[in-house]
């Protein structure tokens, strides 16, 4: 009797523990999220984990230049679209989807892969990829301490802009 007394604290603990591991806004890089509706309804939704710089050199540091970056941390960032859109001037399907960069200092480049449910790193999806898009990149007037990403709507086109560290990159996302 007295050992399955022992038994049960440990077996709380790792109730607690799983629990605490579940609730991802405790993660040092949380989660975030953007969208874009357009007039007719149809949206996009992203998800993604927003890392911190915390002092930090990111592009061509922690983030290396020339290789593709999960775009956030954790898992892969997803990329939910309802409406059959443009992106850069590629065709994109309504669909799921994950989205990763590359990341250069004069541009970069956004892969929309058709691969879901994948941890971020490392990215092993090259026959999985939709399409790369040229986005265009330049230094923000300030020190972007989370990583963020968001939509500047305008009609039938949503400016899907990347923020981080002293850099900006963006694309335009039409509606077809």
């Amino acid at each position: 009797m007295q050992k399955r007394h022992m038994f049960l604290p440990l077996f709380l603990l790792i109730i607690a523990a799983v629990a605490c591991a579940q609730d991802k806004s405790k993660r040092p890089s949380p989660p975030e999220s953007a969208t874009c509706k357009f007039s007719d309804g149809k949206t996009i939704h992203i998800d993604y984990s927003s890392p911190r710089a915390k002092g930090r050199e990111i592009f061509g540091g922690l983030v290396p230049y020339g290789e593709v970056w999960r775009t956030g941390a954790n898992e892969a960032t997803t990329f939910v679209t309802t409406a059959n859109l443009s992106v850069g001037g590629k065709d994109v399907p309504a669909g799921n989807y994950t989205i990763f960069t590359v990341p250069n200092p004069d541009k970069w480049t956004l892969i929309v892969n058709k691969k879901t449910e994948e941890w971020g790193i490392p990215y092993k999806y090259e026959a999985d990829e939709l399409v790369r898009a040229e986005m265009s990149a330049s230094k923000t007037p300030s020190t972007v301490e989370n990583f963020t990403i968001a939509f500047h709507q305008s009609g039938n086109k949503c400016a899907l802009s990347m923020e981080w560290e002293n850099t900006r990159a963006w694309v335009d996302i039409m509606e077809k």
